[in-house]
């Protein structure tokens, strides 16, 4: 009779038993509910603008600046988060939003532009960040590191959803009624979803770790080294994803065919929630930093067969090899912001990660729409981002490394609620990831 007992190995992870968790469908399936405005929206807005009788640059302008609001507020309600609670911001946040978009019809025969103009920049600034809050639930609600790890993936995966879904229901709604019942149901989806959340055990009981004059004390800097180059690199990443989109409106445009325009990124959406299905799906080896610089470099791998001007069915299944990696490249982003960022800070860290990717996508957009007459030119600058993004990775891999890692970004819930991550987590963060 052997001395030992055998070795037994651990269960295999699968997305049957992350869904089946307690809470966990419901903060997914609420946050995917409450972020689908992100994606419809900018064009409801713009819908609404055009058939009011404005041209399609003011209906452009006004889709923009809710996007660029939206992404310019999110540290600050990071912040907020990380100080007086999710709940708190989440729920009056969803509540100002919604009611300005149901409100923006009522600004063409009351205020004109300018009313208009007022309503869509604070609805954006009132988008409740809800993306960098699921993350921080994470660790509280899945206290299994291969769990969590499948949830991230997971999560980031279906981020890519709300831009195919987002803007066909809001096709859909303005053709069958008219772009004001558009608005109403994106601000209507998004108080729900954001309730749902809000309002859950985890998200009511969740507090960040507080130490007082954080500022004061270099070590609870979020501005370090380190993270601002993790965030300067991730622009890159953002400027490939928003350059790519112009360059499937270029695409659309050469050969005739409209429904380019939609179906690149709809296949680098696809991509992308397969690419993180699959990675969320296995234990990986190595830390997150290591990962994120391998998966970044396929990223760019995954660009340059675009350089040779392929056809429409050839780029369409082109992009979706670097959709696949984005997920990787994101989830692998969170985890190093979370060791890096000071204990109390993770939340408004990564709202910075969120604006930084938001910022270059925006860079991306803007430049490729200055190149777009240039076909080699236009189908360059995904891959000139990836680089850079690659590049600047490569310079600061000795700072992201974990031995470099000054502070753990750390949450807990309140007194008696939850669970804190273990002691190996705190250790280590990236061992099991």
């Amino acid at each position: 009779m052997p001395l030992t007992a055998p070795t037994t190995l651990a269960p295999r992870i699968t997305y049957g038993a992350v869904l089946g968790s307690p809470y966990v469908a419901r903060l997914l399936g609420g946050t995917l509910i409450g972020r689908l405005p992100n994606g419809m929206a900018p064009v409801a807005i713009l819908l609404w603008a055009t058939t009011s009788g404005s041209s399609i640059a003011v209906g452009g302008l006004l889709s923009a600046l809710y996007g660029l609001a939206s992404a310019l507020a999110q540290p600050v309600k990071g912040r907020l988060m990380d100080r007086h609670g999710q709940s708190a911001v989440h729920l009056p946040a969803a509540l100002l939003n919604s009611a300005l978009l149901v409100a923006l019809p009522l600004a063409g025969p009351y205020g004109g532009p300018g009313l208009a103009t007022v309503l869509v920049v604070v609805g954006g600034l009132a988008a409740p960040p809800l993306e960098a809050g699921l993350r921080a639930l994470w660790p509280s609600v899945l206290p299994d590191p291969r769990l969590r790890h499948a949830a991230l993936a997971l999560d980031t995966g279906t981020q890519g959803l709300l831009y195919i879904v987002g803007p066909l229901l809001v096709a859909a709604l303005a053709s069958a009624y008219n772009p004001t019942v558009a608005l109403a149901v994106t601000a209507a989806l998004g108080l729900v979803g954001t309730a749902a959340v809000a309002l859950s055990p985890p998200s009511r009981r969740w507090r960040s770790e507080r130490f007082e004059d954080q500022d004061a004390d270099p070590s609870r800097r979020l501005a370090t080294p380190a993270v601002t180059l993790l965030f300067v690199s991730l622009t890159g990443i953002g400027f490939a994803i928003g350059a790519m989109n112009v360059w499937s409106v270029s695409m659309a445009e050469h050969h005739e065919q409209d429904m380019l325009a939609g179906i690149i990124p709809a296949a680098f959406s696809a991509g992308s929630l397969v690419g993180g299905l699959i990675y969320g799906r296995r234990t990986w080896s190595g830390t997150a930093t290591r990962r994120l610089i391998v998966a970044t470099a396929f990223f760019l791998g995954g660009w340059l067969p675009l350089l040779a001007l392929p056809a429409p069915y050839a780029a369409t299944a082109a992009v979706a090899v670097p959709g696949a990696f984005l997920t990787i490249v994101v989830a692998c982003a969170y985890l190093t912001t979370d060791a890096l960022a000071p204990t109390g800070r993770t939340t408004e860290a990564y709202t910075w990660l969120i604006l930084s990717i938001g910022a270059g996508q925006a860079a991306g957009t803007a430049l490729a729409g200055r190149l777009a007459e240039q076909p080699l030119a236009s189908a360059a600058l995904p891959a000139a981002g990836a680089a850079f993004a690659l590049a600047v990775l490569l310079a600061a891999r000795r700072r992201l490394s974990p031995t470099g890692y000054p502070q753990r970004g750390r949450h807990r819930p309140r007194s008696g609620a939850g669970t804190r991550r273990p002691d190996h987590w705190r250790q280590h963060p990236t061992a099991f990831l």
